[in-house]
């Protein structure tokens, strides 16, 4: 038995099927967003010979091919600091609660304190912690650049 089908139904049929398979094409390339639910992302101990005293880092996402940075909190016990360092994509820190300090190597050191904001440039060696006498955490949003956020060189001394 032979079946005939008139040529412009099969045409329409065709371009039906095309245009469908266009727009599953085109719905499956788009972008979809991404969640990281609290506590999914690793969560560790501010590694001695980075930090003094007792520092604890949350990670809350990393950086990605469009956005190069991550985030993370950081809280640091009272009198903890991270050692010198520099970003060389830069940092920006929202202290979330507590008093901390900051300090860049030419003994400037800024009081910041829930709230505020601060922007460390690319390449300035610096270092943040807590005061001695309370906590402080604080956001941190640092960029990445040729695969690096971080760049890290001796213990601040305690003077």
């Amino acid at each position: 038995m032979k079946i005939t089908v008139p040529v412009t139904l099969l045409r329409t049929l065709c371009l039906l099927l095309l245009a469908g398979s266009l727009h599953l094409s085109a719905f499956a390339a788009e972008p979809m967003q991404e969640h990281y639910p609290a506590g999914s992302q690793k969560s560790f101990n501010g590694p001695e010979s980075l930090f003094t005293g007792d520092v604890q880092v949350e990670m809350l996402f990393p950086a990605n091919e469009t956005a190069h940075y991550s985030g993370a909190y950081v809280t640091f016990a009272p009198g903890a600091r991270t050692a010198w360092h520099l970003h060389p994509a830069g940092q920006h820190m929202v202290v979330t609660s507590g008093v901390g300090l900051t300090g860049t190597r030419d003994g400037n050191v800024i009081r910041i304190k829930a709230g505020d904001a601060l922007w460390c440039p690319p390449d300035i060696d610096h270092w943040h912690g807590a005061t001695p006498d309370a906590p402080m955490t604080h956001l941190v949003l640092t960029g990445v650049l040729d695969g690096q956020n971080v760049i890290w060189k001796e213990k601040v001394s305690d003077e």
